[in-house]
């Protein structure tokens, strides 16, 4: 028998409790900290390493995208590296003028005081006022000299006081907003209000430290010029500063003297900013980068690929102040714009557009990326003048270096070949080789020289083969023709006034349209340009034409006669009334005008095939001249209605603008879902020089515009 088994032991239970003052378990990571170490340790090692990578990966995107984020003007160390790379193939080289407008700004509003960034000291050479050459400046790279100032000699160099003089205008109200100021290659820190050297801020206006004595070698002109030049940032240090109504007066170390003048944009003005600011917002949603926006259907098209509403609005980014939509496209054309592509371009309109874009943009800021980027861009488009007549083919692949005309006809537009030059000269002037004015000012003696035109007057079209006119008999002021005529006046300018056969036969041409094109309308009696066809004259006036007063009061504000003023005033006046007779406000396309009195009929007339409005800047950029020469404020007014009709049919809520298929219906202007790159690139731009009151805001004694509104030096003569 077994013995009787033990009773259990007795099973105790045990509750732990434990005290805390307020706390209780939360279920957070302090109480599980111990469970998820425990965890990481049963990974493997390959999962581990797994995380650990990914952490480090995420890591480096956070910092590579802080980086990119952060304001880069601060950063003027890094820019000037960048300037010096971009400068290495045009060593010496300088913006035709000073930079008419601020730099791009930096973010800090607050401070009470102007002051220079405290500079380091170094050896400076003399910077006079440059002058603008026809040739290209010698340079001695291995030397470092230009013009025979010697950059290692400088320090002597300073022996005067140099008064420079920079107009300055305030986008909206921001007199205490902190501005970046470039003049040449210096960066003047602009605040709102004064301070004095040591610090304390003085509200009696009255300058700290008057300027001693001129520079020997300062432009003639008044104080307030924009032509005045100043020394480079090796003159510059520790200064004093005061505010006097609208002026800033300081003093450098090192013979500087600075005269800011504060200018804040007026109603009209920022009413033309507002616009700008809609159109590039749409621009920069749907179509960044890309040639056009299709505000619409908010999306893009493209025409050769390389972003032309950007490069076309740059110049006028720059002159509006709009320095953050300025820098972000800088950053896009530094790393974006390639030309190394298989793609056609018109030789034209790319030539208007693009290099004039560059170019334009360069002699404004100073800043030598777009020089570089002009000069690539220069170099692709001259395989369009390897033709056995020497002119240009019309089209020409980039990449390839093939040209070719286009495919339904073996002819260039007289326009087209007659308005690439002055482009192409500035280039040649500012990098030194020949090559690029060459080849226009062949095309130009070319033409000069050929026969089938009537009283100065050419046909439409020439044969890139045998160089001859072609389509004889008909004559316009419009398409395919108007910019030839335009260019010989502007050529003339730009040259110094010293080509006289460019002005002997621009002279011809105006004669020629007052025998043969000019007539008026019924019942007003405007004047208007029609056009010739073989011999039967045609009362039908593209808005192309609208031109031509612009153009007529530029050549009688350098010396020709004043009938032409005369004529600029009657022609601007028709030019208003082709918009101020639609519906809309706005031009269309193509008039026809009354020449028989009828009841009932305006002098304007409209078929509905060219009753559509494309954005185009023809009256607003006459106006701007008109109102430039005369001071009539009635044509800023003209202006402002232009404007106030542009918003009123032409405005997408969505961002942008869209041209119109239908001026005289204000109910159904049926958009066409296109905004061109020139509505950014001219027709803004003239709207807000027009509504300026400062004459030396891109004054015309300095400056030239292109037919795209791109704004190149007056040349100097030497």
């Amino acid at each position: 028998m077994y013995p009787p088994s033990l009773p259990p032991p007795l099973h105790r239970d045990f509750i732990s409790v434990t005290l805390s003052l307020g706390e209780s378990y939360d279920n957070n990571k302090v109480w599980r900290r111990r469970s998820c170490w425990r965890q990481w340790k049963q990974l493997s090692r390959l999962q581990r390493s797994a995380i650990l990578l990914l952490f480090a990966f995420l890591c480096v995107c956070g910092l590579l995208s802080y980086m990119h984020t952060a304001d880069p003007w601060p950063a003027l160390n890094t820019r000037s590296l960048e300037k010096q790379k971009l400068t290495a193939d045009f060593t010496g080289l300088k913006p035709g003028n000073p930079p008419v407008l601020p730099a791009p700004q930096t973010a800090g509003a607050g401070q009470d005081f102007l002051e220079l960034p405290p500079q380091k000291p170094r050896k400076h050479f003399r910077r006079g006022p440059p002058s603008l050459q026809v040739k290209a400046p010698d340079r001695d790279e291995k030397a470092g000299t230009q013009d025979g100032v010697d950059r290692g000699k400088g320090e002597k160099s300073h022996p005067h006081l140099q008064r420079t003089v920079i107009r300055y205008r305030l986008p909206g109200n921001t007199e205490k907003a902190k501005r970046v100021l470039c003049v040449h290659e210096a960066w003047v820190t602009f605040e709102g209000l004064e301070r004095s050297s040591d610090g304390a801020r003085t509200g009696d206006g009255v300058p700290v430290q008057e300027s001693r004595q001129p520079h020997p070698a300062a432009s003639p002109r008044s104080q307030d010029s924009e032509s005045d030049r100043c020394m480079g940032p090796e003159a510059l240090g520790s200064r004093t500063v005061s505010l006097q109504q609208d002026e800033w007066q300081s003093t450098c170390r090192g013979g500087l003297s600075l005269h800011l003048v504060v200018a804040s944009l007026n109603k009209r003005q920022k009413a033309v900013v507002d616009a700008f600011r809609h159109a590039w917002k749409g621009y920069r949603k749907y179509a960044w980068g890309r040639d056009e926006l299709k505000p619409l259907s908010r999306t893009f098209g493209e025409w050769f690929g390389l972003g032309l509403t950007l490069i076309d609005a740059l110049d006028t980014m720059w002159i509006l102040g709009l320095t953050q939509e300025f820098e972000e496209a800088r950053k896009w054309v530094s790393e974006k714009l390639k030309f190394q592509k298989d793609v056609d371009v018109n030789l034209f309109e790319s030539t208007i557009r693009i290099l004039g874009g560059l170019l334009s943009t360069y002699h404004l800021t100073g800043d030598r990326l777009f020089l570089e980027k002009a000069k690539d861009f220069g170099n692709r488009l001259m395989p369009a003048f390897n033709t056995p007549s020497k002119i240009p083919f019309s089209d020409v692949n980039i990449g390839t270096g093939n040209a070719h005309p286009p495919r339904w006809t073996s002819d260039s537009t007289v326009a087209e070949v007659t308005s690439i030059q002055l482009e192409f000269r500035e280039l040649s002037r500012l990098t030194g080789n020949k090559k690029f004015k060459k080849a226009v000012e062949e095309v130009t003696r070319h033409v000069h020289s050929l026969s089938g035109k009537k009283d100065g007057l050419v046909p439409m079209f020439i044969n890139t083969h045998s160089g001859h006119f072609t389509h004889l008999g008909v004559f316009t002021l419009g398409a395919r023709a108007d910019s030839y005529y335009e260019y010989l006046l502007k050529q003339w300018i730009q040259g110094g006034k010293k080509e006289t056969q460019l002005l002997e036969d621009y002279m011809e041409a105006i004669e020629g349209v007052k025998m043969h094109l000019l007539k008026h309308s019924q019942p007003s009696k405007l004047t208007f340009v029609g056009e010739l066809a073989h011999g039967r004259f045609s009362a039908k006036m593209d808005h192309l034409v609208c031109f031509l007063p612009g153009t007529l009061a530029l050549g009688a504000h350098h010396g020709l006669p004043a009938e032409h003023m005369v004529l600029a005033k009657e022609l601007m006046e028709t030019c208003y009334q082709m918009n101020h007779q639609m519906k809309t406000g706005l031009s269309p396309e193509i008039a026809h005008f009354n020449m028989v009195p009828q009841e009932g009929h305006q002098d304007v007339e409209v078929k509905p095939a060219d009753r559509h409005n494309l954005l185009r800047p023809e009256t607003v950029e006459s106006l701007f001249y008109l109102y430039r020469f005369t001071g009539d404020s009635k044509y800023q007014d003209w202006g402002w209605e232009i404007l106030q009709s542009f918003n009123a049919y032409t405005r997408v809520p969505t961002g942008g603008y869209s041209s119109i298929n239908n001026v005289q219906d204000p109910q159904k202007p049926d958009p066409r879902d296109k905004m061109e790159s020139f509505f950014l690139g001219e027709t803004l731009k003239y709207l807000y020089l027009l509504f300026s009151d400062d004459p030396d805001l891109l004054s015309l004694d300095t400056y030239v515009f292109n037919t795209e509104a791109h704004p190149l030096p007056i040349w100097t003569p030497t």
